[in-house]
């Protein structure tokens, strides 16, 4: 296994990470995930390139793709099992199989995504992720996260800080200036017909300067 800078890649790096592959299925999520982008890119315009970060077996991605069909697709992953997944599900993608902590921003995409993976960060990285995260957009920033107004930690299938919850979007505008509140909602567990796990989405947009 690769070292990494935090506890909290290694855990999603291993066999906890291959473990979660399992837990998901496309059948289940898949409807769920086109209904959650459909009400998100209401609010967008002109994407053609799209990036998430932590994108696992590409579940989110899949929804995006059904959507917008002509969109170019990259994702960022840290488990090898869920890359071995992603490239077979995707007849054209680019997936860059390493840390988002690693990661070079080198290139920068109309929406970028990250979605239950924030909460997964050590507190102490946040900040590099969230310049990643901005330096990889040229219009759109989209979280979709558990939210908190103050950070707290949160035992996460019996294990400590493996979770942690914050306002994470409110966080980023305070960083960039040039960041804008576009659109924001919630998911219930219990929603009648396409239920998230009580998340959070936030549609951030760059000001034109």
């Amino acid at each position: 296994m690769k070292k990494y800078s935090t506890d909290q890649e290694e855990f999603w790096a291993g066999e906890f990470g291959n473990k979660y592959i399992s837990r998901n299925s496309e059948k289940i999520y898949l409807s769920k995930n086109i209904s959650l982008f459909t009400k998100i890119f209401t609010h967008t315009s002109e994407i053609a390139s799209i990036i998430e970060f932590g994108s696992n077996i590409g579940l989110n991605l899949k929804a995006i793709k059904t959507l917008l069909p002509s969109a170019d697709l990259r994702a960022i992953e840290i488990n090898q099992d869920a890359v071995k997944v992603l490239k077979q599900s995707f007849d054209r993608i680019t997936v860059f199989s390493e840390s988002i902590l690693q990661y070079k921003t080198d290139v920068s995409f109309d929406f970028v995504l990250i979605k239950g993976v924030l909460i997964h960060i050590n507190p102490n990285k946040l900040k590099i992720v969230y310049q990643k995260l901005y330096d990889s957009s040229k219009k759109y920033i989209c979280l979709v996260e558990y939210y908190n107004p103050t950070p707290i930690k949160v035992s996460y299938r019996g294990f400590k800080n493996r979770l942690f919850k914050r306002d994470f979007a409110g966080e980023l505008m305070d960083r960039f200036n040039d960041l804008a509140l576009v659109d924001y909602g919630f998911v219930y567990h219990r929603d009648n017909n396409f239920p998230q796990d009580d998340l959070t989405w936030f549609l951030l947009e760059k000001k034109l300067k």
